[in-house]
C-alpha cells in the first residue's frame, strides 16, 4: 500500500477539476491590485472570497508601521518567544488587545489556526469535557484530537441539545467546556450566545468562544458577538484571528480567568512555534487602532452586506439565515453543478470560496462569497448579475419566464 493512496478520492476529485475547468482549491493570480480586484491569466477580477471584511490589506497606515518596523528590527523573530525572547512589539500589541476587550491576560499565536488550536486543547484536561458545536471550524476539530479530554458534539445552534448533554454529566467528574463560534464559517450564521451562556452558568461551565469572523463586524466598537449582546464579562476565553478584519495574519486569545498567564507554559503551539515577525506585529496593532477609531470602516461593511445579501435572496437563491459578512449561496448536494458555476463565474469576472461536502454543513455544496467595506456597491451588484445569470442559464435558478411580444 502507497503511503498516500487513503487520498486516493482527493487525488481523484483533482484531476477531475483539472479535466473540467480551473481548480477551485488552486487559483494563482498574477497579481493583487486591490483589497477587491486581482489579476487571473490576463484579465481583471472581482474579489468576493478573501475575508478582507473592512479592506485592510491596503491601508497606508498598516503598511507604513510594518515597513517601518521591518526596517528597525528585521524580517523574522527565527525562533518561538519562549526560546528567542520577546520583543517590545509583542507585548505591546498583546497589551493594546487585552485593554481593547476588557480582559486581563492576551497571548497572540502565528496564526488563527493555531489560537483555536492552543486555547482548545491545552485547556481540556484528562477529566474534562469539551462540548463543541458540529459546526466548528477545522481548527477546533483537530483541537480536541489534540487535548486529552473527552469530547462530545452537539447539534448545531441546538441550545436543547446542549443542555440534554450537560444534564447527562451531572454527577461526573471534571471541568465542562463549551466551544463555540460568534460567526459560523460555512453559512456565516450566528451562534445563540445569550441562551449559550444562560445554560452554561446554569451548569457551571466555562465557554470558549471564537470571534474570527465576527471581531471587527458585529458589536458598537467591533469587538465581536458578545459585545454585541453584552455578554463580553461572560466569555471565558475569546480566541480570534488577524487574518480577517484585521488584514494580517496570526491569532490572539483575551481572558481574565486567574492564572492563564500558566498558558504561555503550557501550550505548545504557542511555546514551540517560532512567533510572528515584527512587520506583522506592527501592521496589527495598527490595524487595532483602525478598528478602534474608524468606525466608519463598520459603517461601509454594513452598507455594502445587504447589497449583496438582499440581491441574491431577492434573486431566489437560498442563503444563510443572517445577515453578516459571509455570504453563502447553497448550490445542491452533488458536486458537479457547484463546481461548473464556481468556473463560470471565474470567467466572468468574480471570484468567491466553493465548499464541498464533507466540508459543509449537512453535505451541501456551497458558493461563499464575503463583503468588505472596500467593495463598491458596482461590484457587490455585479456579482449578483452575474451569478443570477449564470445560474438561471445552467439549472441552479429556474429560468425566467419569456414574456411574449403583444
Amino acid at each position: 500500500m502507497g503511503l498516500l493512496d487513503r487520498f486516493e478520492s482527493v487525488t481523484r476529485a483533482t484531476q477531475e477539476f483539472d479535466a473540467n475547468g480551473v481548480n477551485p482549491f488552486g487559483v494563482a493570480w498574477d497579481d493583487v491590485l486591490s483589497q477587491t480586484e486581482a489579476m487571473w491569466r490576463g484579465r481583471k477580477v472581482v474579489l468576493a472570497g478573501t475575508h478582507n471584511y473592512l479592506g485592510l490589506t491596503f491601508s497606508e497606515d498598516c503598511i507604513e508601521a510594518g515597513v517601518t518596523a521591518l526596517r528597525q528590527r528585521g524580517t523574522g523573530t527565527t525562533g518561538s518567544r519562549i526560546a528567542n525572547g520577546t520583543y517590545p512589539d509583542h507585548f505591546a500589541l498583546e497589551a493594546q488587545l487585552a485593554t481593547w476587550f476588557d480582559k486581563r491576560v492576551c497571548m497572540v499565536f502565528t496564526t488563527g489556526f493555531q489560537a483555536n488550536l492552543g486555547v482548545v486543547a491545552t485547556l481540556g484536561g484528562p477529566d474534562d469535557v469539551l462540548l463543541i458545536d458540529s459546526d466548528s471550524h477545522a481548527s477546533i476539530y483537530d483541537a480536541v484530537k489534540l487535548s486529552s479530554a473527552k469530547i462530545l458534539r452537539f447539534r448545531h445552534n441546538d441550545m436543547k441539545d446542549l443542555e440534554h448533554r450537560l444534564e447527562r454529566l451531572e454527577g461526573t467528574p471534571g471541568n465542562r467546556i463549551i466551544v463555540a463560534e460568534g460567526i459560523y464559517s460555512m453559512l456565516g450564521d450566528r451562534a445563540p450566545l445569550a441562551e449559550m451562556i444562560a445554560i452554561k452558568k446554569r451548569f457551571g461551565a466555562y465557554l470558549i468562544l471564537d470571534e474570527a469572523h465576527s471581531v471587527g463586524v458585529l458589536g458598537p466598537s467591533g469587538r465581536g458577538l458578545a459585545e454585541e449582546l453584552g455578554l463580553l464579562d461572560d466569555v471565558d476565553v475569546l480566541t480570534g484571528t488577524f487574518s480577517k478584519s484585521f488584514g494580517t495574519v496570526g491569532g490572539f486569545c483575551v481572558s481574565s480567568l486567574p492564572d492563564f498567564e500558566v498558558m504561555r507554559l503550557v501550550c505548545r503551539p504557542y511555546m514551540f512555534a517560532a512567533s510572528l515577525p515584527p512587520a506583522v506585529i506592527a501592521s496589527t496593532s495598527a490595524a487595532v487602532r483602525a478598528l478602534q477609531t474608524t468606525p466608519a470602516l463598520r459603517l461601509r461593511l454594513w452598507r455594502n452586506i445587504p447589497v449583496l445579501y438582499n440581491g441574491l435572496r431577492a434573486a431566489g437563491f437560498a442563503v444563510g439565515p443572517h445577515e453578516g459578512p459571509i455570504v453563502a449561496v447553497a448550490a445542491g448536494k452533488g458536486r458537479d453543478l457547484a463546481v461548473h458555476t464556481w468556473n463560470q463565474l471565474l470567467e466572468a469576472g468574480f471570484y468567491v470560496n466553493l465548499a464541498l461536502s464533507p466540508a459543509t454543513p449537512g453535505g451541501i455544496s456551497l458558493l461563499r462569497c464575503s463583503v468588505s467595506a472596500a467593495h463598491t456597491v458596482e461590484q457587490l451588484q455585479g456579482l449578483v448579475d452575474a451569478l443570477t445569470r449564470i445560474a438561471q442559464g445552467n439549472g441552479l435558478l429556474p429560468a425566467p419566464l419569456a414574456v411574449a411580444a403583444g
